[in-house]
């Protein structure tokens, strides 16, 4: 007995070192991310100019003199993921609410993985769809060329359908059946108990799917080339055409150099710290949840 308790120990010692170890791994491969990128971004602040780099409206690199202006491509990537969180928001609640509510069980089965198929496709397969079928449709209806910040948020608002309805679902049904029923009870009509009552009780898991949905977007790449028009200037309309920080760097490292190619790491590492603001707020939103539900 004293033996088979103290190889339970060892093996338990082991795995805990393998977990450690693990853990330890990705920490470094982060820590390995962000140095490449900033050790190669922050001398172009300093050669560019933060302010000029930052805050510049035009981006010629191959002009005499260059210019490295990024703001066109920030607020590029702001706009085509503002429009995709307006596009995917709201359907992919409903059909969350549709699944845990008023889904049949037999649609079910075909409905739950269909939705999760969605986030299997390939992001070039949806950027084939965007410019095969929906440009056309939209520069019928709207004129222009229909690669533009429109056709982008819709395709990226369809990207992040499957993290929305899947998150979401998942924090409507931890939401107690005491909860609906008691407003149901109360004389509130079926609708009525799921949005006065169960969606405001489960608001801290919707939320984080809804940031969850916007990481998502933010770093999309070759849909968006596809469909948005790859135009480095500043946003002119809806229905005009934007270049995403994601896209600038997938269009131009190719046959970048020196001060081009630095410019080009100071964007990567751009899209980083919104990642790692954006789950820095999805932390602070289970933090929250965790201290509500304790």
């Amino acid at each position: 007995m004293t033996a088979g308790k103290g190889g339970l120990h060892t093996r338990e010692k082991v795995m805990r070192l393998v977990f450690l170890g693990s853990s330890i791994l990705s920490l470094f491969f982060l820590a390995l991310i962000c140095i490449f990128l900033f050790s190669n971004g922050v001398p172009a602040l300093f050669k560019i100019g933060a302010a000029n780099l930052l805050l510049g409206t035009d981006w010629s690199p191959v002009d005499t003199p260059p210019f490295f202006g990024l703001l066109p491509m920030i607020l590029g990537s702001v706009c085509v993921t503002v429009g995709a969180v307006i596009v995917g928001t709201p359907i992919g609640i409903f059909t969350a609410v549709f699944m845990v509510y008023y889904c049949p069980a037999s649609l079910y089965k075909l409905m739950k993985p269909a939705v999760e198929l969605l986030a299997g496709i390939p992001s070039i397969v949806y950027g084939f769809f965007g410019l095969v079928l929906l440009a056309p449709i939209v520069r019928t209806i709207f004129g222009g060329s229909g690669l533009s910040m429109f056709t982008a948020s819709i395709i990226l608002g369809i990207m992040i359908l499957p993290t929305i309805v899947a998150v979401s679902e998942a924090a409507i049904r931890a939401v107690p059946a005491s909860c609906y029923e008691n407003a149901v009870a109360l004389g509130a009509c079926r609708e009525r108990s799921i949005f006065c009552a169960v969606l405001p009780a489960a608001a801290g898991g919707v939320t984080a799917a809804v940031v969850l949905g916007i990481g998502r977007a933010v770093g999309e790449t070759m849909a968006v080339v596809m469909v948005a028009g790859n135009q480095a200037r500043m946003p002119a309309g809806v229905f005009q055409g934007l270049r995403t920080m994601t896209a600038n760097i997938v269009l131009e490292m190719g046959y970048a150099a020196d001060l081009h190619r630095d410019a080009l790491f100071v964007t990567a590492a751009l899209l980083l710290i919104f990642i790692l603001i954006i789950n820095a707020i999805l932390f602070y939103i289970s933090s929250i949840n965790r201290l509500q539900h304790s």
